[in-house]
């Protein structure tokens, strides 16, 4: 338990979104559980602007500045009084000591007042730390006083306050740090960067995660594409990661980079985090030439594997896998299928061999896979997905045979098909 004697808890792991009366209490409620004795009250619901068409205060904030403090007080919430309110007296900062304090009446003229929305147009505006003598106006000057917040903690609040506007900034999916890169890849540049690429090696050489990893995974008795066969993964995007990373097509030894957006800039799923692996198969290929039942061609990349183990995998990393089943998304016009698998060293795998296994084992895992491969371009202003056969899983025989026909156009590929696409690399075995 915590001791109220000398436990102070400073931050609360919790987004302000301004919600209001309804943020107020959350915040009080579950700094309470979590064993607070007291809690600062200031402008929590202060902030949110009102509406234009507004009879009553129109642009101007529509909460009090204490309101936060009215809504706790006649809060049932807290009647119980397990919890005391502290008032939160507004500070200024001392432009002498660079201190924040009190105001002190008899020298006005040392002290600004440093608001939420002045520092939210100062993020905005880029503003860097003011030299002394510190201005009165710090718009103006477009600068923050020292000591307000260390570099690294403003340059984040800028980097915000500059891109909320664009459609392509998504701040809170982007991931901190790199995730965990396989061992037998090399990596160069900056993760999140357009420079970031991933090259697997295999004996001392960089090789093709399309071409130079074979499909299946031989046995004593074969290593033929079969009902029973176990296949290879590679991993392009870990699970619980958002960047868009994919194979190359085009560039030498087909390292795995970040995918763009149209103006360049590195692309990331908005709709939410994927709570799955996502890779490939390797030598497999869905032909634009091969024309399924409701008359797509297929998407002209290779086979997308959706792996549905409970830890990520990490990036570029080959993963043996059993097949489940498949979805078939008809993205923008193509033909898409998403394997479904699980890894082999899962435990669960030894009792799990197709969707309906993993529907028993997981309920609703199935569900979710299709309301996200649906959904995850609406984030971005495109129309809902569609997902064949009403978005019901094939068999895993079904998965199977999708995969031996991509595999034998990737074979057709890689012997002739250098002058029809150009602007792939085959690898060395390919003639381009």
């Amino acid at each position: 338990m915590l001791d109220p004697d000398w436990t102070v808890m400073g931050i609360w792991p919790a987004p302000m979104i301004y919600a209001g009366p309804t943020e107020v209490q959350f915040h009080a409620a579950s700094r309470r559980a979590a064993g607070a004795s007291f809690f600062v009250v200031g402008r929590d619901a202060a902030g949110i602007k009102s509406s234009p068409e507004a009879t009553w205060n129109p642009d101007d904030d529509m909460y009090d500045a204490n309101h936060a403090r009215f809504a706790l007080q006649m809060s049932p919430v807290l009647e119980d009084a397990r919890m005391a309110l502290l008032s939160f007296d507004k500070f200024y900062y001392d432009k002498t000591d660079h201190q924040m304090k009190a105001l002190d009446p008899s020298r006005e003229d040392d002290f600004i007042s440093i608001s939420g929305s002045k520092m939210r147009k100062l993020a905005a505006q880029g503003a860097t730390p003011c030299r002394d003598p510190i201005p009165s106006d710090l718009l103006a000057a477009n600068c923050v006083p020292q000591g307000f917040m260390v570099p690294s903690g403003w340059a984040i609040v800028c980097d915000y306050y500059q891109n909320i506007e664009s459609p392509d900034w998504i701040p809170w999916s982007k991931a901190v740090v790199q995730p965990l890169v396989d061992e037998n890849t090399v990596a160069h540049g900056t993760y999140g960067k357009t420079d970031f690429a991933v090259f697997l090696t295999r004996g001392n050489k960089q090789a093709s995660p399309w071409h130079d990893i074979p499909l299946v995974v031989p046995t004593t008795t074969s290593a033929a594409v079969s009902s029973t066969a176990q296949f290879n993964m590679i991993t392009e995007i870990p699970k619980h990661t958002s960047a868009k990373m994919e194979v190359m097509k085009d560039k030498w030894s087909n390292p795995i980079m970040q995918d763009t957006n149209k103006d360049g800039s590195p692309r990331y799923y908005t709709y939410g985090v994927p709570f799955f692996n996502y890779g490939l198969l390797p030598q497999t290929w869905e032909d634009p030439h091969m024309i399924s039942d409701e008359g797509f061609g297929g998407d002209n990349d290779p086979l997308d594997v959706i792996e549905v183990g409970e830890s990520p995998l990490a990036l570029g990393s080959v993963t043996e896998v059993k097949v489940l089943g498949s979805l078939e998304l008809i993205d923008e016009g193509e033909t898409d299928h998403k394997i479904i698998a699980l890894r082999t060293s899962d435990p669960r795998s030894v009792s799990i061999n197709d969707v309906k296994d993993l529907e028993n084992h997981v309920p609703g895992l199935t569900a979710r896979l299709v309301d996200w491969l649906k959904m995850y371009k609406t984030s971005d202003g495109k129309a809902i997905n569609v997902l064949s056969n009403s978005g019901e899983p094939t068999s895993r025989l079904e998965a199977v045979s999708i995969i031996s026909e991509c595999h034998e156009k990737w074979t057709e590929l890689v012997a002739t098909g250098a002058s029809e696409y150009p602007e792939f690399w085959l690898g060395h075995s390919g003639k381009n």
